[in-house]
């Protein structure tokens, strides 16, 4: 089956006839005529049906079993479920006419670079990696920060660290609000830089500050770093993605010197799986998706973790959900808390778990 989901259809969710499904416990009855109101909100557009991905069941023995290989196949599941449901929607992009302009400018900047820092969400590691990265790179000494380690739990930190140290990739988690990580990631710079005034010393040449970039995706906490490393505010930082829009020089003491960037992104981001999760955490332009159906999407993640389910959401807004629908559970909040306002509901959703209240969790586990 499939539900109508903003002119767009999620796989596997009941049809929303104007009645909520059979609540597990005795609920109130909603009446047509407030569904009917919700959705003469807006008129849908030609809608477009798909078929696939496992059934997300929201009281699923998967999910009450937590020893590991259930875990691990739960994610699996996960990913796979993620790629049916976005599969349907209307592709998520997002490109301002800043970014094209200072992706050229920064390209040129990065042959200057002795080292380059990449700010990465650490609720999403994978998605908020630029495809076209190490490319520009090349053989640069490259420092990974996962930014917002405060916003995961220790388990998914040690998990990630795990894996990138497998990589040989050194890697620092920091917390751009607070500071935390952000001398840590100073001295590790000026470490891996050290051999270029050793060089220079060599050739007869007087000694140079380090040289480090930071580059990352939109709102990952690029400028909000460069403003704890230098305890004060001397790059424009705010929680929205698009707020850097020209390259800034800063220089750290006398031995360091920080470029600030846009937050550079794909001209076209092909895995829409990432752009969903780009558009949760709030990483991308909101014009760049429909809220309503990112919202619907996160309920059917967080009911299957583990770490959430079904019944922290309950909890959460005293509403029963007996459904496997995530744009179910949206109307349903809308109609008890918003007048039947979908849009304010979705955001709702998104905010809350933008600011932690379903616990910190990651969206993503390092690959196997």
């Amino acid at each position: 089956m499939a539900v109508q989901l903003s002119g767009q259809w999620l796989p596997n969710c009941p049809p929303f006839s104007g009645q909520f499904p059979q609540s597990r416990s005795r609920t109130k009855a909603i009446s047509p005529s407030a569904v009917s109101a919700t959705a003469s909100l807006s008129s849908p557009p030609p809608t477009i049906q798909i078929v696939g991905g496992k059934n997300p069941s929201w009281y699923g023995d998967d999910i009450l079993n937590s020893n590991g290989s259930q875990l691990e196949s739960t994610w699996v599941d996960l990913d796979t479920d993620l790629y049916h449901w976005t599969k349907a929607l209307r592709p998520v992009q997002w490109y301002p006419g800043h970014i094209a302009k200072t992706e050229k400018e920064l390209k040129e900047q990065l042959k200057l670079m002795d080292v380059v820092i990449e700010v990465r969400d650490a609720r999403i590691p994978m998605s908020t990696s630029h495809p076209q990265m190490d490319s520009w790179l090349g053989n640069r000494k490259r420092i990974l920060v996962l930014n917002r380690e405060d916003m995961i739990s220790t388990a998914d930190r040690n998990a990630w660290a795990t894996y990138f140290a497998s990589q040989g990739t050194k890697v620092v988690f920091s917390n751009g609000q607070l500071g935390m990580g952000t001398m840590r990631l100073s001295r590790l710079a000026k470490s891996l830089a050290e051999g270029v005034n050793i060089k220079r010393r060599a050739k007869g040449l007087l000694p140079r500050s380090v040289r480090a970039g930071i580059v990352g995706y939109p709102n990952v906490g690029k400028s909000s770093l460069i403003n704890r490393l230098l305890k004060r505010r001397m790059c424009p930082a705010a929680p929205r993605p698009g707020v850097t829009r020209v390259l800034k020089w800063v220089r750290f003491g006398k031995d360091l010197e920080l470029l600030d960037s846009p937050g550079m992104i794909p001209m076209r981001i092909s895995d829409q799986t990432a752009a969903i999760k780009l558009a949760i955490c709030d990483d991308i332009g909101e014009r760049s998706y429909n809220v309503a159906d990112v919202a619907a999407i996160l309920v059917q993640m967080l009911a299957r973790l583990p770490s959430v389910g079904i019944e922290v959401l309950q909890k959460r807004y005293k509403i029963d959900v007996d459904g496997q629908c995530g744009q179910v559970f949206v109307q349903k909040l809308a109609l008890h808390l918003f007048n039947g306002d979908t849009h304010q509901a979705a955001f709702r959703i998104l905010s809350d778990f933008r600011k932690g209240k379903f616990g910190w969790i990651a969206l993503e586990q390092p690959p196997r």
